[in-house]
């Protein structure tokens, strides 16, 4: 099987990752159509949802419990802040920044923490968006479906200008390249999964001598793409344009109520979320709080809008992780209610306490050794000056006069030394 590589993206980050979930996708559609006989994208992007959102659960309890923290220590960071509110130097700044740390050390949390599953959730989706708006290019399974059909419509003599008019009848925005035999055919099969419905009509227009065929593949692709009778290649705002072309009112409700269900999915989970975890702060003038009371509200209508002009697979995902995400915060709400964030803490606080502790010994260690050091430079010092005057006093006695007290002194001195001898 010829892997399709013109038609992945290129870029060095996402690309590995959407090439990573084609793999996944393609073990998933493989199993499904062994086991249970389903040959179905959209079943595809649920369970891989599934996958993807079971494997985030420990990272997303991280993140709750980051938030239950955070609420306990918020008022310790406040202080902090307050403290040094009117010092602007580097050296309160700096003083400021190590006093904060010491509290996130104290309570066993990350700065970071909130972020990590965002960092994590957003290349994912856009590399599903990759995968989904081109899935043969990345399932090879799916690839196969169109194979046998370019095979034929590369042998019909002039298919170069056929299939330049089937793009442009069909209003595709996927470009032809007959570069060589490979990227022709990748190219032929991007276009065909980018048909709608009606592109299907034009194909067959064109291509009088490969009616059945044609008809085979489109029944083959509408089976794998479908969703509830909605083709998950195409985006709402397509789908709304072709169901008003042929006045087919259920399309346009089906294609409209994608976007809404990702609207208020993300609202109900959000819901959760801010029942399940409390405010960073009672302030309300924060300027954190503000910033997620905004986040809150617009990363909904962000995902109403976003919908309307992706796919409807790439929607699916979305909606699926966010009932998954759903799920998972009911369980997490009553797992926190009962936890014991107290006994969490002073677990926290004892680990900070320890760790302290051994910085502390070493410091202490390299205090003791500066002062043995100081203390033989003393006791150095000392003997020297002790030594120096005793020279001063010997020279001062053996100048001494007869008769002195001094002479006497040394003749006591003269007499006990011989008598030690």
């Amino acid at each position: 099987m010829t892997e399709i590589i013109l038609t992945q993206y290129p870029g060095k980050i996402i690309g590995p990752i959407s090439r990573l979930i084609g793999y996944i996708m393609n073990s998933l559609y493989m199993f499904l159509n062994d086991v249970f006989g389903i040959q179905n994208i959209a079943v595809c992007i649920v369970l891989f949802t599934f996958i993807i959102y079971f494997l985030m659960t420990p990272l997303t309890y991280k993140q709750q419990k980051f938030s239950k923290l955070t609420h306990e220590m918020q008022p310790e960071i406040n202080a902090i802040r307050e403290k040094y509110k009117n010092k602007k130097d580097q050296a309160s700044m700096q003083k400021m920044n190590e006093e904060t740390q010491a509290v996130y050390e104290k309570y066993g949390v990350s700065a970071m923490g909130s972020c990590v599953q965002m960092l994590i959730n957003f290349p994912i989706f856009i590399a599903m968006y990759n995968v989904v708006r081109n899935v043969p290019a990345y399932v090879g399974s799916v690839k196969l479906v169109y194979t046998g059909l370019v095979d034929k419509i590369v042998n019909v003599d002039g298919f170069k200008d056929l299939m330049e008019k089937v793009v442009t009848d069909s209003s595709v925005v996927t470009k032809l390249d007959f570069t060589d035999a490979t990227t022709t055919s990748n190219s032929i099969i991007d276009v065909l999964y980018a048909l709608p419905s009606t592109g299907w009509d034009v194909l067959r227009d064109n291509f009088g001598g490969l009616t059945d065929a044609i008809t085979s593949v489109e029944a083959s692709v509408q089976h794998m793409n479908n969703f509830f009778g909605i083709n998950i290649a195409n985006s709402p705002v397509n789908l709304i344009s072709t169901g008003w072309e042929s006045k087919d009112f259920i399309l346009i409700f089906g294609a409209i109520l994608i976007p809404l269900i990702s609207y208020l999915s993300q609202v109900v989970n959000i819901k959760l979320m801010s029942t399940g975890t409390v405010s960073m702060t009672n302030d309300e003038n924060d300027a954190m709080a503000r910033q997620m009371k905004t986040m809150n509200r617009v990363m909904p209508l962000f995902s109403l809008v976003m919908v309307f002009s992706v796919p409807v697979g790439a929607g699916i995902y979305w909606i699926a992780g966010s009932v998954i995400r759903s799920i998972q915060q009911i369980a997490l709400n009553y797992h926190f209610k009962n936890l014991d964030l107290e006994a969490i803490i002073e677990k926290n606080k004892e680990k900070a306490k320890k760790k302290k502790e051994k910085q502390g010994i070493h410091e202490n260690q390299i205090a003791n050794a500066a002062r043995i050091n100081t203390k033989k430079i003393t006791e150095t010092v000392v003997t020297e000056e002790k030594e120096e005057i005793l020279r001063q006093t010997a020279e001062y006695a053996k100048s001494a006069k007869k008769g002195s007290l001094l002479e006497k002194a040394n003749m006591v001195k003269d007499f006990n030394e011989r008598n030690n001898k």
